[in-house]
């Protein structure tokens, strides 16, 4: 193994002018970040109002889907790390078009996504008191403000960020399974319930509401899930990636079963599934039940992390792909800059001005606003999904073909499973035909976004940007890079 690099020396640089500053615990808790986050902290409160303790059920299936289209990137990764993530596979092995595409609703998706994030920072802030009669909107404003302070100061920093993030997350959600398993071992009435299965034996059963709503929430808990591939994106800004990689991917399925499987069904042993309700995180109604004080408080500055964390995220994710966009001559010119810390601070910037709009809509819908967008949303990750899985579809024929070596990482049971993967993630978008109103209305819109796509393909000049590589160590040659245009046969194009 190679020896670290001493802490003077500047990262090295990769070919597409990012800085490998993220090292080995920054990526694993990047994984574990990125599978923990408002979907799980806020909408886990209205998934239960809305089925029950069948919840469970939903995000285990859920899960094993997800981590197989995880490890289907993994396989990508291991061939060739970069922080063009699924864009840059969409491109060689799908081509321009699908690149395009793709790149396209994985921005559309973040920024959805991002809206999201910043309405449930202004939910959170309103769980106190002194901060109820400060606006929605002016809560949101304030944390886009800070996350993009955050995503410009260079990668390391980023890093360091989400892995403290992280830490908080998981302390949290390891805190409430210590209490709540001793709470349920002991059959210590919460809030003057008994403890234990007969809260949901006495409630409905596993679905109070019956099949068809937990069906329909599949696409909702698939949101949940959203941001577990943004290891890919780092995977190209890491050090000794394909040493670290394997196992932070590996790790994600356990941490799915405890984090979401086993954090569901304690929820529902502890209190009767009606006892959660919409916009308010399951965890701190737990806490506050219990009649502590002050401790619901304290789960709830923890669940205000993990929004922070999911838009800090969410926010660095799509500044690379927008730029690997740029790159690829499908999005305009400008976002290709990089500041003088390595960072795709143009592409950034423009995705702040998308979450101005979720800023707007917090004033104008500060009610609906949260299940709109995540209705949206939805659309977006199930598209990125199926993306990566049909690149590993294609790397593997072509492995299988003798014109790829084998990677060490094969996606388990491919390509079955990999066929498996994408029919399930097509399966959602029928069932949010069912979800009515805003899911039935998030799929009529499909059409409108189809609209938007072929604009923005025949808007743009095709032509791409080919980065000048690093010689030198330096940030500052980021600034100089050479945006002539060049062919496609150019296999330094990400």
């Amino acid at each position: 193994m190679n020896a670290p690099l001493p802490s003077a020396a500047p990262p090295e640089q990769t070919v597409e002018g990012y800085r490998q500053g993220l090292g080995k615990r920054q990526i694993q808790m990047i994984s574990v970040g990125g599978a923990i986050g408002t979907g799980l902290f806020l909408g886990a409160g209205s998934r239960l109002q809305a089925v029950g303790p069948s919840l469970a059920i939903v995000y285990l299936i859920c899960g094993i889907f997800s981590f197989l289209m995880l490890r289907a990137l993994g396989e990508l990764v291991m061939y060739r790390p970069t922080s063009g993530s699924f864009v840059s596979y969409a491109q060689e092995f799908l081509g321009d078009k699908a690149s395009y595409v793709a790149g396209a609703l994985s921005f559309f998706s973040w920024a959805m996504t991002g809206i999201v994030d910043i309405t449930a920072v202004a939910l959170y802030m309103h769980f106190w008191g002194v901060f109820a009669v400060v606006p929605q909107w002016v809560m949101a404003l304030m944390a886009l403000l800070v996350i993009t302070a955050m995503n410009l100061v260079g990668v390391k920093w980023f890093g360091e960020m989400e892995f403290w993030f992280s830490i908080i997350k998981v302390a949290a959600l390891l805190a409430f399974l210590v209490v709540g398993t001793a709470i349920l071992g002991l059959r210590v009435p919460v809030d003057g319930h008994t403890t234990g299965l007969g809260l949901i034996t006495e409630h409905g059963g596993l679905f109070p509401h019956g099949m068809l709503p937990a069906l329909v929430l599949i696409q909702g808990v698939v949101f949940a899930y959203y941001g577990i591939e943004m290891i890919g994106t780092a995977a190209g800004e890491c050090q000794n990636v394909r040493e670290v990689l394997p196992s932070a991917i590996n790790n994600v399925i356990w941490r799915i079963m405890i984090f979401y499987v086993g954090t569901v069904t304690l929820l529902v042993l502890l209190l009767p599934w009606s006892a959660y309700q919409a916009g308010v995180s399951p965890f701190v109604t737990f806490f506050s039940r219990l009649g502590v004080p002050g401790v619901d408080s304290l789960m709830n500055m923890v669940v205000l992390t993990a929004a922070l964390s999911s838009l800090n995220s969410g926010l660095y994710s799509t500044g690379r792909v927008l730029r690997a966009l740029a790159l690829n001559g499908t999005a305009p010119r400008y976002l290709a800059h990089m500041n003088k810390q390595a960072v795709p601070a143009a592409a950034i910037l423009t995705t702040v001005a998308i979450y101005l709009v979720g800023v707007g809509l917090n004033y104008l819908l500060p009610a609906q606003i949260f299940e709109i967008v995540l209705n949206m949303a939805s659309i977006g990750i199930v598209s990125t999904w199926c993306f990566i899985v049909f690149c590993q579809i294609k790397l593997r024929q072509a492995i299988r073909a003798g014109r790829i070596a084998p990677t060490g990482f094969a996606m388990p049971g491919a390509p079955v499973t990999a066929w498996l993967t994408i029919a399930f993630f097509v399966s959602i978008l029928g069932l949010m035909l069912f979800d009515y109103p805003t899911g039935t209305y998030s799929i009529m819109a499909i059409p409108a976004l189809a609209a938007l796509l072929f604009v923005g393909w025949k808007a743009a000049s095709h032509t791409p940007l080919n980065v000048v590589p690093q010689t030198i160590p330096s940030a500052e040659l980021t600034d100089d890079a050479d945006f002539t245009p060049t062919s496609r046969t150019d296999q330094n194009i990400p």
